[in-house]
């Protein structure tokens, strides 16, 4: 039985993931990570009049995006982690239907982008992208150091700020403001000396569950 779709609600946080099909390497260069983070830039406004190409010109001299109200956005994006096979974002929808509207446009433009590139056709991503709500602020707190800590799990860095594809940095206040992608200081408080610790603490822990869970499901 298919199932049920549940409505998302304004103003609540979800953890949204999705992956590629069969576990396909999908973000696999520079210019790749590259472009789906400026597809997730631009698809959290509601009306970005101008294109995507004209966009992602303006970001590299830290200029505001031409003719877009940034202050108009259907997501906020708390925090995010772009690996090979597969994204998790952490977002609060702003307006009815924002997340639904925002990850189907991040899914269908990189696959466009992706399809051209290796001249391919059909599906790039296994499904519709799946949501669990965050209820509290501690699981917030803890979700945003899973999140962070999956390219140190999955072996690809030995530190979670070697990661480049992910916002960890953003929360060390290693990253010039300008850009920024992530806003969160009106749910955490974020200490960047404190919240290292927090994430770092984690590591031979969180890689240790992968493993246990690797062998269960082999």
């Amino acid at each position: 039985m298919p199932q049920r779709s549940v409505e998302l609600r304004e103003g609540e946080i979800y953890h949204v993931f999705n992956r590629s099909i069969a576990e396909f390497k999908i973000f696999n260069t520079e210019e790749c990570f590259s472009r789906i983070i400026n597809v997730i830039r631009y698809y959290q406004f509601t009306n970005p009049v101008c294109s995507f190409s004209n966009f992602i010109k303006m970001r590299p001299n830290g200029s505001k995006p031409g003719n877009i109200n940034i202050n108009d956005k259907r997501v906020e994006i708390i925090a995010y982690c772009i690996m090979p096979t597969h994204l998790h974002l952490i977002l609060k929808q702003l307006k009815n239907n924002g997340i639904s509207v925002f990850m189907g446009n991040i899914l269908n433009s990189y696959s466009r982008y992706f399809n051209l590139k290796h001249k391919r056709k059909g599906p790039l991503w296994e499904g519709r992208f799946k949501n669990i709500l965050v209820k509290n602020d501690e699981q917030l707190l803890h979700l945003t150091r899973y999140i962070h800590l999956n390219p140190v799990t999955a072996s690809l860095v030995s530190n979670p700020e070697d990661w480049n594809a992910s916002s960890y940095r953003e929360y060390l206040q290693q990253v010039q403001a300008v850009e920024k992608i992530c806003k969160y200081d009106d749910i955490l408080e974020i200490d960047p000396v404190s919240y290292k610790k927090f994430v770092e603490d984690r590591i031979s822990y969180q890689r240790d569950l992968a493993k246990i869970k690797n062998l269960i499901f082999e």
